[in-house]
């Protein structure tokens, strides 16, 4: 009796846990942050901090090792913003960590110093996967803070509140809360023929391929963002729509949300202005790319991304 893909939770009952910058394990205690928790972060022993410099992550290096984490009296010469902290939460042991903004221009730091980008960090694995998620949730907040600065009603100051999670207008009062920008991001599927969908756009490096993927609307479902996108992108149509994975993504602040999506036409009409290529791949062809990236002029986004998890996960998967 054959399955489909459609009617099961195969081949992982989390894959979202196997995506880049999901692996935080920190005690966010949201329930109980206020006006003193920074401060009294701040004051513990054994508290460690992201620096920002801008949208850059500063490591500490020493020729060999890598390090994201400072205690507090180390920042003193990278100027942080002390009333920008952002409170992310506690490890397991007790131990407050927290992300501050610098005030130095990379071009100033020090050799010491290292400012590194968020798709860096993770396709050259500078950090671990545990300080990789925490570092997602760092940067996320740091962006959105940086960004809100003004009240977008009144125009006046607005002041950073509970740890980094709100602020709020020095006048009007106007309060606003951190933002996440959901993106669908989907592998579609024609079952019949057991091919899968990619595209190519121009921005990519030379030969890979990847999930189709848009922002979803407001007032719009997951689903009907997958249908919406695919069709747009690619003139296929989709039917079945099953959600598979989500995955943090800190440039800035989006969650990426995987879904396999059921083909429900062949004839591809592909968005000129958005895709370079698209096309339907074998199952054969995906794990050349999965495995050997490159030996066939084409490949597949890198581990730890959501669509090579699409992509793996399909290939993996036994009917």
């Amino acid at each position: 009796m054959s399955h489909s893909l459609f009617d099961s939770d195969v081949p992982h009952p989390e894959p979202s846990n196997l995506t880049a910058f999901a692996a935080n394990d920190l005690h966010r205690d949201s329930e109980h942050r206020d006006e003193a928790s920074v401060e009294k972060a701040l004051a513990r022993e054994g508290t460690h901090i992201f620096a920002f410099a801008k949208d850059k992550l500063v490591l500490k290096h020493d020729g060999q090792v890598l390090d994201p984490l400072f205690a507090r009296y180390e920042l003193q010469e990278l100027k942080p913003n002390w009333d920008e902290t952002v409170l992310l939460g506690y490890r397991k042991t007790g131990e407050p960590r927290l992300a501050v903004p610098v005030g130095i221009d990379v071009e100033d730091m020090a050799s010491q110093y290292k400012p590194v980008d968020g798709r860096s960090l993770f396709r050259d694995e500078l950090v671990d996967e545990m300080l990789l998620g925490e570092f997602s949730q760092a940067a996320s907040l740091i962006r959105w803070n940086g960004d809100n600065q003004f009240c977008g009603r009144c125009g006046s100051v607005m002041e950073i509140r509970i740890g980094g999670y709100k602020r709020v207008c020095t006048a009007c009062e106007h309060m606003i809360f951190p933002r996440t920008d959901p993106v669908v991001i989907m592998l579609t599927i024609d079952e019949e023929r057991d091919l899968c969908l990619l595209g190519r756009s121009p921005h990519f490096a030379p030969g890979m391929y990847s999930c189709l993927a848009g922002f979803l609307e407001p007032g719009e479902t997951i689903e009907n963002a997958v249908r919406r996108e695919t069709l747009e992108e690619s003139g296929i149509r989709t039917g079945r729509i099953r959600y598979h994975a989500s995955q943090p993504w800190p440039m800035p602040h989006s969650l990426m949300i995987g879904c396999f999506a059921e083909a429900k036409s062949r004839d591809i009409h592909r968005d000129e202005a958005e895709l370079e290529d698209c096309r339907w791949f074998t199952r054969e062809e995906t794990i050349e790319m999965l495995e050997r990236p490159g030996a066939n002029g084409k490949a597949s986004p890198p581990k730890g991304a959501i669509a090579h998890r699409l992509m793996r996960d399909w290939v993996e998967w036994k009917r």
